[in-house]
């Protein structure tokens, strides 16, 4: 927190202008240096930056953002750079000379949070903002930049503090005049608590899902038409498609956007027994990728029966699209294992529309925004379900100090989702995967 740190924050390569970002207690003594004076904060000026010898190194836009209104809470400024390489190296050479250094990967949004101008959640979802490859994705991560996730959170926080005082009152002052139900009222809003808390989790991942991609795996027989349908829907070549059985040994993975959700589309080795050590496990690639995936699409071929393998996996499905590929080459049936099929056609394109638009829905249903701040990280729902369990238990203690005691521990729960509380050990989990610069 003494240093000075400094860092490009735009994007890599050459481009017609380069923002260098500084922060930190010496960061305008340093503008000051190259620039000859501070300009007017929050509002750019036009400067010639110079080195220590007086060479003029650039004509740049300069801002000065003095702490603590300042994105890090810092003194900060910004320093855009004509975009060449040359440009840009001999300006951090400068600034390094001055007693800077190189910020380390999520630096200035780590000091941001320790400066108390974000909260972990907020310093989450500015990583998703920057990550965001899909406009739903875009609108998540800014609800929870612009604090969404956090007020939620801390209003149950204030709400757990005032119903552990309640359990503390009535341990340590029982012999005053205090109302004696105090314990009671505690416990009645815990429950109504957990309520709220085993909502928010039974979302089927939707907020997780949004931000990660949904997960669509294509299985089937060998030549079912895998690889060909992986092909149609990714608009590419991703897959090699051949006569020939068992061409797809691994999985293949392919990225899209449907009905505005990320999507990852895996196509899988053919299902089949085989004595070919590497088909082998591509088989079990495939069928641990089935019970991994969000969504099944199960792939039949009109010229062929339905194999054992890929019926097994459609009675044990909870979510699968049945596909009646080769549609052009005999006529599809209207149900498979009991189930309504839909007929496609790479060659004709029979159906890919409408197997689009039947992705689309799922994926909108699964994946999309909604009306409240969803779960969107794993360490949420390990918080919030820790802090259910906590006040589940609390519910059911039979003396007053273990219900206290547990109030405790899921009011710590809460408090490492926002950073109030514990947070030293997660702080580098979460600041390690940012880009240089942020």
């Amino acid at each position: 927190m003494t240093d000075t740190i400094l860092a490009r924050a735009s994007g890599a390569g050459q481009a017609a202008v380069t923002v260098l970002r500084l922060s930190g207690p010496q960061a305008g003594a340093m503008l000051q240096t190259l620039a000859g004076r501070l300009p007017e904060p929050r509002r750019a000026s036009l400067r010639r930056l110079r080195d220590a010898a007086g060479e003029v190194l650039d004509q740049a836009l300069v801002l000065w953002f003095p702490g603590p209104a300042s994105y890090t809470g810092e003194d900060a400024a910004e320093l855009h750079l004509h975009g060449g390489s040359a440009v840009v190296a001999a300006v951090e050479a400068a600034l390094l000379r001055l007693g800077g250094r190189p910020a380390e990967p999520g630096e200035f949004t780590r000091r941001a949070f320790l400066h108390g101008r974000m909260d972990l959640t907020q310093a989450e979802a500015v990583a998703d903002l920057i990550a965001a490859e899909t406009e739903q994705q875009r609108r998540q991560a800014l609800r929870q930049a612009e604090g969404a996730l956090a007020t939620l959170y801390g209003g149950w926080s204030v709400r757990l503090t005032r119903i552990l005082a309640q359990q503390e009152a009535a341990i340590e002052f029982e012999m005053d005049d205090l109302p004696s139900d105090l314990s009671e009222l505690a416990r009645q809003g815990a429950a109504a608590l957990r309520g709220e808390l085993a909502a928010h989790l039974d979302d089927g991942g939707r907020g997780e899902r949004l931000r990660e991609g949904l997960s669509i795996a294509i299985l089937g027989a060998p030549n079912a038409g895998k690889s060909s349908l992986l092909n149609a829907l990714a608009g590419r070549d991703a897959a090699i498609v051949a006569a020939q059985p068992g061409t797809t040994r691994d999985i293949v993975e392919c990225r899209l956007v449907l009905g505005g959700v990320p999507v990852v589309l895996a196509d899988t080795a053919g299902l089949r027994q085989t004595e070919d050590a590497v088909e082998q496990e591509g088989v079990r690639r495939a069928t641990r990728r089935a019970g991994e995936a969000d969504l099944l699409l199960l792939a039949f071929a009109c010229d062929a029966p339905p194999d054992a393998e890929s019926l097994a996996l459609l009675e044990a499905a909870p979510a699968a699209l049945v596909l009646a590929t080769k549609c052009d080459l005999a006529p599809p049936p209207p149900r498979i294992a009991g189930r309504e099929v839909l007929a496609t056609s790479t060659r004709t394109g029979q159906g890919l529309e409408s197997l689009r638009d039947a992705l689309a829905a799922h994926a909108q249903q699964h994946a999309s925004l909604g009306d409240a701040p969803a779960l969107t990280r794993a360490r949420h729902r390990a918080a919030l379900t820790e802090a259910a369990s906590h006040l589940a238990e609390a519910e059911t203690a039979r003396l007053p100090e273990l219900a206290a005691e547990n109030f405790r521990a899921a009011l710590n729960a809460l408090g490492r989702l926002t950073g109030r509380v514990e947070v030293e050990q997660i702080l580098d989990a979460i600041f390690r995967d940012f880009c240089i610069g942020k």
